[in-house]
């Protein structure tokens, strides 16, 4: 039986890590994510959801299997880790994390490697490596680092302290915290948002956050013209220009709507989280039949 499989439910695809209770990155993981990442990658999914069954999302490596092997063994283990994780990154579309219950370790690592992290409310996720002389190895550090700063990066990986939800959302881990009982609803929810969404756009939106992280805003600054100029060129921009010039036409008041950040408030689907949807003119005008064609 598979550890981890992909799934499909039209253009939402699904990561199911399918070892509960604890879902261990044992070592069939690597292998496993690697081929379910293959398949969402050469299907036609908009958006990749990565989630768990069980009460947890994953404890992290099956650190059992780990004395007494070679330290060649365990640089391969690790790159493998690495590589599977940095797929997911590499993807042109969206993805999102469903946790729920315990995201250690490698788990917690996974969970970061996705775009957007929606946590049950009674989530805690915790850097454990150095509770066993090790340090975060598939990308944990340098990502905390990244979102939280390099002092908290510091305090979380060599403390171990566990976090738990509603921090993680204060801190900017958790992009949505919602009620444990409400994470599948919230997920889906966040999935088909995106799934009818502008996927060019957001694949740019990816790639441009991407150079930011590995080479600052002076890098990002170089690429930016030329991403935004593809955008331009494609057939979702030049439709979304000219409905929206067609709805201000139209009516002048949307012009106004649309320049109001608090105009453009969606319904409440996450706790504490308001859900801005894309500009009124262009996705949103009830003339408009916009939906995304283009990959």
């Amino acid at each position: 039986m598979k550890t981890i499989r992909f799934e499909r439910d039209g253009t939402i695809g699904n990561i199911v890590l399918a070892n509960p209770p604890f879902n261990r990155l044992d070592a069939r993981f690597s292998a496993a994510l690697r081929d379910a990442v293959h398949e969402a990658s050469e299907s036609n999914i908009r958006v990749l959801v990565v989630r768990a069954e069980g009460p947890h999302f994953s404890f992290g490596g099956e650190v059992r299997e780990w004395p007494g092997k070679d330290v060649n063994w365990f640089r391969t283990f690790v790159a493998e880790v690495n590589a599977s994780y940095r797929a997911i990154e590499a993807l042109r579309v969206p993805t999102v994390a469903s946790v729920q219950g315990v995201a250690f370790g490698g788990g917690f690592e996974l969970a970061l490697a996705c775009d957007f992290l929606v946590a049950a409310d009674t989530a805690v996720f915790r850097c454990v490596e150095v509770t066993t002389g090790m340090l975060p190895i598939a990308g944990a550090l340098q990502r905390l680092a990244e979102r939280v700063g390099r002092a908290r990066a510091s305090r979380y990986s060599m403390l171990g302290e566990p976090i738990s939800a509603a921090e993680a959302s204060t801190l900017g881990i958790a992009t949505h915290i919602v009620p444990e009982n409400k994470l599948g609803d919230a997920t889906v929810a966040l999935a088909r948002q995106l799934a009818i969404g502008p996927t060019r756009s957001y694949a740019a939106t990816r790639t441009l956050l991407k150079t930011w992280s590995s080479g600052g805003v002076g890098a990002t600054d170089l690429v930016m013209l030329d991403v935004v100029m593809e955008l331009y060129n494609g057939e979702d921009a030049q439709r979304g220009f000219a409905n929206t010039a067609k709805a201000f036409d139209a009516d002048p008041a949307v012009a106004g709507h649309c320049s109001d950040p608090s105009a453009n408030e969606g319904p409440q689907l996450f706790r504490g989280e308001v859900n801005r949807g894309p500009s009124i003119g262009v996705f949103s005008h009830p003339d408009n039949d916009l939906r995304p064609r283009d990959r």
